[in-house]
């Protein structure tokens, strides 16, 4: 360790380890036997050949499947991409030996291509590789029973139907089976009645309710031979959270400001906007939505209700420029008929408690009515500064204006005419205001209450 003498704290630090003392007959026992053992049990085996010393009987094979994981949910490609542990185990029959023999071993682990295996795959594999589980080693008991446990990331095929989307529910199955041994080679059996669930790590999206197991034997068109199968049912219930917060409110909220369109004054100019631009947002909801679904004829509810809210806002902005039309009618438009002057004008106004400016909804109206038919009389027939021109100019004597009196009459009659035209174009295009803002506050209360309703069939629908 250095020049000069060492010291014994040195000599001790170097110094090996007192060896552990070890019967003689047991100094690597357990490895030579092991070797001998794999040496004896693979000396004249293959691996080609089903296990079996009478082969006119069936092989027992056991399956469990434990899902760890779901990775991902395609619902536009309807592919299951799960992370599974893949349990099987049957009977060797040329793979026993005495344990006594050798030493006491019970059981020995080796890789799994030593030994037969049988070709359980996934039926319904989605999968472009196609591939198959992981090469793990097997667990090989003294009374031939084999084990072995291989993970694997299966891509499987799941009908998804999302008529309830985001509310819905899905059932994916997962057959395994044999590909090529039948049911009078290899009897597949499933070790427990449903698949294991204590090791699952919880998705974010899906919730797993159960993945209950079944037995069948199916004989195919090709061969008449039975294949019996393990199918696991996976039962997915969809976490609606997100898609609430990102998809179905925003839309609720946009549903029911369209209807306010109809409150915004005819002058603003903005009505037909607010239509439009509400249209247009649903529109960028409806194609989200639809990007990530199947293209099948199932439309799912939120899609249904995405179409049934700009359908009821294509229908507002029609009414709406409609109205328009009905508020912007000239001078020159006939009068408001009687009938619509009856319905409109004195029940829907007082029904949507629509009324002039100084009215209220606890104004009587026959007195106002009588108010206003007073106004019109007066503006119809002469005013009291037109009697008294009239009387003066008729006191005035025959000999002083004769030859302005008629003239002045002319001229009176002719100020009086317009001025009565004028204020009777100006009541009926009032009218026809007045007629257009009781429309508008009757559809806007027709349209909210369809809002509600619509928005209270789907969340009960859900339900």
């Amino acid at each position: 360790l250095g020049r000069g003498p060492a010291t014994p704290l040195a000599l001790a630090a170097v110094s090996p380890p007192a060896p552990v003392w070890v019967p003689a007959g047991c100094r690597g026992a357990q490895g030579r036997f092991a070797y001998k053992l794999f040496h004896d049990l693979f000396a004249n085996y293959s691996s080609a050949l089903r296990p079996v010393e009478d082969t006119d009987r069936a092989l027992n094979v056991t399956l469990q499947v434990t899902l760890s994981q779901i990775i991902d949910m395609d619902e536009r490609n309807q592919v299951l991409t799960s992370y599974l542990w893949v349990r099987q185990a049957w009977l060797d029959a040329h793979l026993t030996w005495d344990k006594d023999a050798y030493d006491g071993i019970d059981s020995i682990r080796i890789p799994s291509s030593y030994v037969w295996r049988p070709d359980i795959i996934l039926y319904n594999n989605a999968d472009d590789r196609f591939g198959g589980s992981m090469e793990t080693n097997v667990v090989l008991r003294s009374d031939g029973h084999i084990m072995w446990d291989s993970p694997a990331i299966t891509k499987s095929s799941c009908k998804v139907d999302v008529s309830y989307f985001p509310f819905d529910g899905q059932q994916c199955r997962l057959t395994f089976g044999s590909w090529t041994y039948n049911g009078n080679q290899i009897d597949l059996r499933n070790r427990l009645d449903t698949g294991d669930l204590t090791d699952f790590v919880e998705n974010v999206e899906w919730e797993v309710l159960g993945m209950p197991a079944t037995r069948n034997v199916i004989t195919y068109g090709c061969c008449s031979e039975p294949y019996p199968d393990v199918t696991y049912t996976l039962l997915l219930r969809r976490r609606a959270s997100f898609y609430i917060f990102n998809l179905l409110l925003p839309c609720i909220m946009v549903s029911f400001l369209a209807p306010l369109g109809f409150y915004l004054p005819a002058d603003s100019g903005e009505k037909v906007s607010l239509g439009v631009t509400v249209l247009l947002a649903l529109t960028v909801f409806q194609l989200l939505v639809a990007e990530s679904m199947p293209p099948s004829e199932s439309v799912p509810l939120i899609g249904k209700y995405y179409i049934a809210t700009m359908t009821m806002i294509t229908a507002s902005t029609a009414l709406t420029i409609f109205i328009m039309n009905v508020h912007h009618c000239g001078p020159g438009a006939r009068p408001v008929p009687p009938w619509a002057r009856w319905f409109i004008l004195h029940h829907m106004a007082r029904l949507c408690c629509v009324y002039e400016v100084g009215e209220s909804c606890k104004s009587p109206r026959r007195v106002l009515g009588q108010q206003a038919r007073r106004g019109d009389a007066n503006v119809l027939g002469e005013s009291p500064g037109e009697g008294e021109v009239g009387a003066e100019v008729g006191a005035c004597p025959q000999d002083h204006c004769l030859c302005h009196h008629d003239g002045l009459l002319r001229n009176v009659g002719y100020i009086a005419g317009c001025f009565r035209r004028h204020r009777a174009a100006q009541r009926r295009t009032s009218e026809w205001k007045k007629v257009a803002k009781v429309m508008d506050r009757f559809f806007m209360w027709v349209f909210f209450l369809m809002v509600f309703l619509m928005s209270v069939l789907v969340l009960g629908k859900a339900a």
